[in-house]
């Protein structure tokens, strides 16, 4: 008889590529993952594992194994939600993904309801980019996650997910008191030609929305900060650096010497929440997307 965790260390080791990549998702060290796949390769009298530069690669037979691996784990998902279901209340671990500003201004109202009206339930959070969090459901690395896009600038859902829509969250030009265009009632992006852009880095939503609005436009935006941190972003307004388009969701309070302006058409972030649909019946599953749905709006 294959142990389940052994499997489930190899299919790791194939969904992710390395060794120490599987075992940060595991929660293990790389060394016992690697002790998992030596007690596999001797179980089953196969190598699984090869030598290849400074890492490995999989065998023909364990690539053969990760994918019956993979198939197991997905009926031992099923099985758990079906008892979980029949036992009727939302326990167990839930690991639960979100970018940075819904984690701020959505998720500790979720949390607080979770822990307070559903105690059996181990509650996981993990500040993670839409792009990778949809993957990391869809791999069982996480069991829900808070994603969004733009309407010109779509995210990708893999087929093995359901998503329900949470709302809308408008975003406004933030600006530096001193430069002009911070009194005006509304701008255009034709008003921005020439601004020095503070952003997310390439590849991120934000990033991609700023290139694609400007250039619809005719315009080359200059992107001359690369900053994460929406509130990082702020401080660099409020010392008279740059423009931004932040979203009013965890923005918090904005300082004296930087003002909101709208931006017309309205850039506007829509909010989901995806869940592997195989999982949909599972009451922890149910329980955190009611929650989520009371504290959205």
């Amino acid at each position: 008889m294959l142990d389940l965790g052994r499997l489930k260390a190899l299919h790791a080791v194939a969904v992710h590529g390395t060794v120490g990549a599987a075992a940060d998702v595991l929660g293990y060290t790389p060394s016992a993952v690697s002790q998992q796949i030596a007690k596999l390769e001797r179980e089953t009298r196969t190598t699984l594992l090869e030598r290849a530069g400074r890492g490995v690669r999989l065998t023909d037979a364990a690539r053969l194994l990760a994918d019956t691996a993979g198939r197991v784990l997905k009926l031992v998902e099923e099985a758990e939600v079906a008892l979980e279901e029949q036992r009727g209340a939302a326990i167990g671990r839930l690991c639960i993904g979100s970018f940075a500003t819904a984690a701020r201004g959505l998720l500790p109202d979720v949390l607080r309801g979770l822990i307070e009206h559903h105690p059996g339930l181990d509650v996981r959070l993990t500040e993670i980019d839409p792009p990778y969090a949809t993957g990391a459901v869809a791999r069982g690395e996480l069991d829900l996650a808070i994603v969004h896009d733009w309407a010109n600038t779509p995210l990708p859902v893999p087929e093995s997910l359901s998503r329900a829509y949470l709302g809308d969250d408008v975003a406004e030009v933030l600006i530096p008191a001193t430069n002009p265009l911070s009194r005006r009632e509304f701008l255009e992006p034709a008003d921005l030609a020439g601004e020095r852009w503070i952003c997310q880095t390439e590849g991120s939503i934000c990033f991609d929305w700023l290139e694609r609005t400007f250039h619809g436009a005719g315009i080359e935006p200059v992107v001359a900060y690369r900053i994460s941190e929406y509130r990082t972003q702020i401080a660099l307004l409020d010392k008279g650096i740059g423009v931004a388009l932040i979203p009013r969701l965890g923005r918090g309070e904005v300082p004296d010497g930087v003002k909101a302006v709208p931006l017309r058409p309205t850039p506007t972030r829509r909010l989901y929440a995806v869940w592997r649909t195989q999982a949909s019946r599972r009451p922890a599953i149910t329980a955190a997307l009611d929650v989520i749905r009371q504290v959205a709006p």
